[in-house]
C-alpha cells in the first residue's frame, strides 16, 4: 500500500512549496499506545449499558447478544466516534473556532466517506433545530428554584 504524503501548498509566483510562517503552531505529537493505557476504560469507551441498550434495541426480543459482542461494538463505536469528531476538530481549528457544531461533524462525515449515513444525519439534525431539542430541558441551566427555609418547632 503506497504511503500518503501531505498536501502542500504551492507559492505560486515560484511554483515551489510555500515557507512555513515561524508563528505556524508545530503539528502535535500522535498519541503513544502508552498513554492510551493511562486512561480508563470507562474514560475511552461509551458505557457499555447505553451500546447494550442500543444493539437489544435492533434485534428480536428474544435474540442474546454476548458480552464479547457488546464489548467489540462499544470499542467500534467509541473510536468511530473519536474519529469523526477528531476530522471536525481540525475542521474548527483551521477555522479558529473552538466549538464543534452538527455541521462540522456532518462535513467530517462527507469528507470521510461516510456521506451514506451524513444524508440521513441531516434529517435528524434539522428536526432537532425545527424542534428546539437538543437533549437539554429548555432554560435548564438558567432555571431557578425557590427554597424555603426550614423552621424546627421550638
Amino acid at each position: 500500500m503506497a504511503e500518503l504524503q501531505p498536501i502542500i501548498p504551492r507559492d505560486e509566483t515560484n511554483n515551489g512549496p510555500m515557507p512555513i510562517a515561524p508563528q505556524d503552531a508545530p503539528e502535535p505529537a500522535p498519541i503513544t499506545d502508552q498513554e492510551v493505557g493511562e486512561y480508563r476504560e470507562q474514560d475511552r469507551f461509551l458505557p457499555i449499558a447505553n451500546v447494550s441498550r442500543i444493539m437489544k434495541a435492533s434485534v428480536p426480543p428474544t435474540a442474546k447478544i454476548a458480552k464479547d459482542a457488546k464489548e467489540c461494538v462499544q470499542e467500534c463505536v467509541s473510536e468511530f466516534i473519536s474519529f469523526i469528531t477528531s476530522e471536525a476538530a481540525e475542521k474548527c481549528q483551521l477555522e479558529k473556532r473552538k466549538t464543534i457544531g452538527g455541521e462540522d461533524i456532518l462535513h467530517a462525515m462527507g469528507t470521510l466517506g461516510f456521506d451514506n449515513y451524513a444524508e440521513t444525519l441531516k434529517i435528524h439534525l434539522a428536526k432537532l433545530r425545527q424542534n428546539g431539542t437538543t437533549g437539554v430541558p429548555p432554560n435548564a441551566a438558567h432555571r431557578e428554584q425557590h427554597i424555603e427555609p426550614r423552621m424546627d418547632p421550638e
